[in-house]
């Protein structure tokens, strides 16, 4: 498996297996190497399953894409949790700064749909938008 390039949001992996505005984007950057937290990809099987996906069926999906799923460490946790008071006004979730901390810790771009992120300013975040609005 190659090194990651970005980290993956669920938004974005959703765009992609949903194929809405922005999915060849991430295609592409799928291509290149990319990894999503643990927290994430339970999103997206949450999501899916909500529409009647199995998990085993979504799982495989993002296992051919090459997506990399990462451990959700003691240590996430802690930066997900200190996030919380620079996010607030910005109503990241819990998978939104899971998504963030994994960039930070990585030094990666992060690959989002929420627009709300565009206005997150963090030394070393770089946030790549799939889409303009």
């Amino acid at each position: 498996m190659s090194s990651p390039v970005r980290v993956m949001d669920a938004s974005a992996v959703l765009a992609w297996l949903n194929r809405e505005p922005g999915a060849e984007l991430v295609a592409e950057m799928l291509l290149e190497g990319a990894v999503i937290s643990a927290v994430n990809a339970a999103e997206v099987v949450t999501k899916l399953a909500e529409l009647g996906a199995s998990s085993t069926t979504v799982v495989s999906y993002l296992n051919l894409a090459g997506l990399q799923i990462s451990d959700f460490q003691v240590e996430d946790a802690v930066s997900v949790g200190n996030l919380r008071t620079t996010t607030r006004s910005l109503g990241l979730s819990l998978g939104d700064r899971a998504c963030v901390a994994l960039g930070l810790k990585l030094q990666l771009p992060v690959v989002t749909t929420d627009q709300a992120w565009n206005k997150l300013v963090m030394e070393g975040l770089h946030i790549v938008q799939i889409r303009d609005s």
